[in-house]
């Protein structure tokens, strides 16, 4: 088992790659420095996982280009989701969230599952055991309702 010590200075010797690599993918300073910190942490809870120290650097890139991609997915899912909605609004977090909480419960359902658990449409598919179409059905009658809702 790795002690504290010695975790701490792997990632001191990772560092400036981690940050290379988050920054090459989200192009961003702050999420730049949020994934590499979610990383740091999630290769320390994890650690009983890594079976052999000298794959240490590769293991933990692979943790924070997997952070990466889930920030860009998110990312992605805010735009579409908010996209062609009223932006005037300091609330318009909230707002859509109750916009959110007004919608038929499949759809609503749906939605949650896409949008704020970002579980991708085959996923959803098995959740909900429904048919890939009916998903991206859902999905879209869910933003045109949200964008009746709030504007």
């Amino acid at each position: 088992m790795m002690t504290k010590e010695r975790f701490s200075e792997l990632v001191l010797e990772c560092e400036q790659t981690l940050y290379r690599v988050s920054m090459s993918m989200l192009k961003n300073e702050a999420d730049c420095e949020d994934a590499v910190q979610t990383a740091i942490l999630t290769a320390y809870e994890k650690l009983s996982d890594l079976k052999h120290e000298e794959f240490f650097k590769t293991w933990l890139v692979r943790i924070l280009i997997n952070i990466c991609h889930k920030q860009l997915r998110f990312r992605k899912r805010h735009t579409e989701l908010t996209e062609d909605l009223p932006a005037d609004s300091n609330n318009t977090s909230r707002e859509v969230r109750d916009a959110i909480d007004r919608l038929p419960d499949k759809i609503r359902q749906t939605v949650v599952l896409y949008y704020i658990e970002e579980f991708s449409v085959r996923e959803i598919r098995q959740i909900l055991r429904i048919p890939e179409g009916t998903v991206k059905s859902r999905l879209s009658k869910g933003r045109d309702l949200l964008r009746i809702v709030l504007s």
